[in-house]
């Protein structure tokens, strides 16, 4: 799971009886760039911006990978990002004996160290994102939005939305019109044959035409 370092999660990482954890712990490269960001928005601190400048270089190269399948971003990961990542918490060790412990900047980096392996698991692991930045742009509506609905008025409304909402925004990742998507499982879901409900995943989807016109052919 990639997300920040919210103290709700902590308990999804804990190990279970047999010693493997529910969910691995993915951290958010943005989530610690922003702490970095702020402080030299700030202070204009040389520490910081170079910090941000250590981390640049890792999305320079999930640019240039993005979109490639999850074995060629491992690859290019370990022979280009592992090094950086590495010499980035080598560097961030050094500058807390530099700088004052309490002060912001301090926080940014042990938040960082403290959550290393976390950081890291994107080196291992080609299908996890350097951060969770699409799933927060998708919650932002939410975000928004609250502030006008302020309450679900149910528990299980809240709920309701949670996965209209869910449903919409992986709909747009896929890159399908959320409202002729839901319209068309609609119209088909009632009669789909129930072990086929993977043909309307939005990753899986076809407009009731193109299906018929492929069967015709």
């Amino acid at each position: 799971m990639q997300a920040d370092g919210y103290k709700g999660y902590a308990k999804l990482y804990v190990p279970e009886p047999g010693g493997m954890p529910r969910l691995r712990e993915a951290a958010c490269w943005a989530h610690l760039r922003r702490d970095f960001h702020d402080f030299w928005t700030s202070t204009k601190s040389e520490i910081a911006r170079e910090a941000l400048d250590r981390i640049g270089k890792f999305y320079d190269i999930e640019r240039d990978i993005n979109g490639q399948p999850a074995d060629a971003r491992h690859a290019a990961r370990q022979k280009l990002s592992q090094p950086k990542v590495m010499a980035f918490f080598a560097w961030s060790e050094q500058q807390l004996l530099r700088i004052p412990g309490k002060s912001d900047l301090a926080k940014a980096f042990r938040y960082g160290l403290s959550r290393k392996d976390a950081f890291n698991l994107f080196l291992t692991d080609g299908r996890v994102a350097i951060d969770n930045n699409p799933a927060e742009r998708a919650l932002r509506p939410i975000g928004i939005g609250r502030k006008n609905w302020l309450f679900a008025g149910a528990d299980t409304g809240a709920e309701t939305l949670a996965r209209a909402m869910t449903v919409i925004e992986t709909a747009k990742l896929n890159g399908l019109d959320p409202q002729a998507y839901l319209a068309d499982i609609l119209d088909r879901i009632h009669d789909h044959k129930i072990n086929r409900l993977d043909e309307l995943l939005p990753w899986n989807w076809k407009p009731m035409a193109a299906v018929t016109g492929s069967q015709a052919a």
